[in-house]
């Protein structure tokens, strides 16, 4: 077991340490940014293209560009960081697409039919088919070496589909750092604590035994909520700033967690 300590103080509850430490992918493992806003870009795109065959009127075209870029979260240059695009699964985003365009007067049945069309072309964008692939967030892959040479098992808690979660870590020769994958395949997903409660199980790792980091209030909120020993919200990976709950730790840089041996007393140490 180990403990964490967030610029020289000891995190979580007096007691044993931690064995496992659990993260969100984008925005917290990965910098998704720029490939989520391409992403976000070419469905409008795509949208505009071919709503007026769907039965859009011309004159609300603008409108629906309206709609979608804030049902994506496209802000100035960037993605809103708790956002649809940001967060939430394919399939929800796909439901954002299609209410959209039943707000500018297509039918329900002609909405869900161009959403998923739209989404069949671009879906080769996100991850490892896009002209800006994911990288690391910076000072991660030395966090995940000292967790590895302390004995740590890891866990990625995503709404990324299992593809891509395997295919960002293995391109960036990560996966061996990592025992166990919950994704938007698994049931019940994130936010739902049970989400936790199943990778902990995967992982053979009691809840309160763990750490888990992430980038949006919903995943330190339901992290708080399965009885997680350390929850700490990671703010280094857009370019928004974040407004995270400020009940929780939080970091903004891989550099300020040390990883040292758990003490006795959990006392904090420098």
């Amino acid at each position: 077991m180990v403990d964490l300590l967030l610029r020289g103080e000891r995190l979580g509850p007096a007691g044993p340490g931690i064995r496992a430490v659990l993260f969100d992918k984008d925005g917290t493992l990965s910098h998704s940014e720029p490939m989520l806003r391409a992403l976000a870009e070419a469905r409008v795109f795509q949208c505009l293209a071919h709503a007026p065959r769907a039965g859009c009127p011309p004159e609300r075209l603008g409108m629906l560009r309206d709609l979608l870029e804030r049902a994506y979260g496209m802000a100035g240059g960037g993605i809103h960081p708790a956002g649809t695009t940001a967060v939430a699964a394919r399939d929800h985003n796909l439901i954002s697409t299609a209410t959209a365009l039943a707000q500018v007067g297509l039918g329900w049945p002609e909405s869900l039919a161009l959403s998923e069309e739209v989404f069949a072309l671009t879906d080769r964008l996100h991850g490892q088919g896009s002209e800006e692939p994911p990288q690391p967030t910076d000072g991660l892959v030395d966090l995940l070496e000292r967790l590895r040479d302390a004995g740590v098992h890891c866990g990625v808690i995503s709404n990324d589909h299992l593809d891509g979660i395997h295919q960002f870590l293995e391109r960036h020769g990560l996966a061996h750092h990592f025992q166990a994958h919950w994704s938007a395949e698994h049931q019940p997903r994130k936010p739902d604590p049970g989400a936790v409660h199943g990778l902990c199980a995967d992982l053979g790792v009691a809840p309160e035994a763990c750490a888990l980091i992430g980038d949006a209030n919903s995943d330190l909120r339901m992290g708080r909520r399965a009885g997680v020993g350390i929850v700490l919200g990671y703010r280094a990976g857009w370019s928004q700033p974040l407004d995270l709950d400020r009940s929780f730790a939080q970091v903004d840089h891989w550099r300020e967690l040390e990883v040292v041996a758990a003490t006795a007393a959990g006392v904090s140490r420098a």
